[in-house]
């Protein structure tokens, strides 16, 4: 598996961004995609978040090495968001918060964060997600379900995100009706999934005040170097191939496989883990004889 650094740029005008990245579906690190005079950078901090939504009750996240046979993962507890920022403040722990809209919650933040909008008008700035997350916790190698190409910023901490194009979903050992590879890209077993020796990938480290692009329907594991929390807005897909993608896992492929999975349980997963090795081990002949 190699992996390149994920370019960071500042001052890019929309036509250049449209042409040389969003077209192209080529990620990048936007140095100035949220504006710095943003009030999010002056008033949000972890006491602040206590004092407006502290008592908010919330779903805690683990490991989801447990629940590869799940579209999403299932929450492993509750607790107060103020319990839970003392946690990560604390010690090193693998909980986090998946999707939790603190800016639905209070949706006035939303006023906090200003965009510099270089997708001429694509972002839909009103429904913004949030992310928390532990030093050392981990979010698995997945694709998002809906396609939307995303812009993820890091306002407190640090993020590594690992990124890898569609067309490498086999090599990846995406599971099929699934949105997510069974294959631990942190810590490749070559002998297992051999197919990871042939990823080429990127790597994007994302400071407080930078924005990663994920274009759509690119994979990406997330890894918390720091204890933090970021910002996601999204931009519906481009093509219309991507729209379809969307609508169907969205509609179709999520709920199919909540049926078979309720009907065949452990047969379905196997059925699953045999057919996307199958279509590994083709995808690395194909490499083999692209290299001779």
């Amino acid at each position: 598996m190699r992996l390149s650094a994920v370019q960071k740029i500042r001052n890019i005008s929309s036509e250049d961004f449209l042409k040389q990245h969003l077209k192209p579906a080529k990620p990048v690190i936007l140095e100035d995609f949220v504006d710095a005079e943003s009030p999010a950078f002056q008033k949000w901090n972890y006491d602040y978040f206590k004092e407006v939504a502290g008592e908010q009750k919330i779903n805690i996240y683990g490991s989801e090495i447990e629940s590869l046979d799940r579209v999403a993962s299932k929450p492993i507890g509750q607790s107060t968001f103020s319990e839970y920022l003392d946690l990560i403040v604390s010690k090193p722990t693998e909980h986090r918060l998946f999707l939790f809209n603190l800016l639905t919650v209070k949706p006035e933040l939303k006023e906090d964060i200003h965009y510099n909008d270089i997708t001429k008008g694509k972002i839909l700035k009103w429904l913004p997600f949030m992310f928390f997350g532990g030093e050392g916790s981990i979010t698995r190698n997945h694709v998002d379900i809906d396609m939307s190409h995303v812009f993820i910023t890091q306002f407190q901490g640090i993020k590594k995100i690992w990124l890898f194009p569609w067309d490498q979903s086999d090599l990846l050992y995406k599971l099929p009706y699934n949105f997510h590879s069974i294959a631990n890209v942190k810590e490749p077993d070559y002998n297992e999934f051999p197919g990871l020796k042939y990823v080429n990938g990127y790597e994007a480290v994302i400071q407080p005040g930078e924005t990663l692009y994920i274009p759509s329907g690119w994979w990406h594991y997330i890894q918390y170097e720091t204890e933090g929390y970021s910002v996601s807005v999204r931009a519906l897909p481009s093509s219309w191939l991507e729209k379809w993608r969307g609508f169907k896992n969205l509609v179709l492929i999520r709920h199919f496989d909540n049926a078979m999975r309720n009907l065949f349980k452990e047969k379905w997963f196997d059925f699953k883990v045999r057919k996307a090795t199958r279509k590994a081990n083709r995808a690395i002949k194909k490499q083999k004889t692209f290299q001779i």
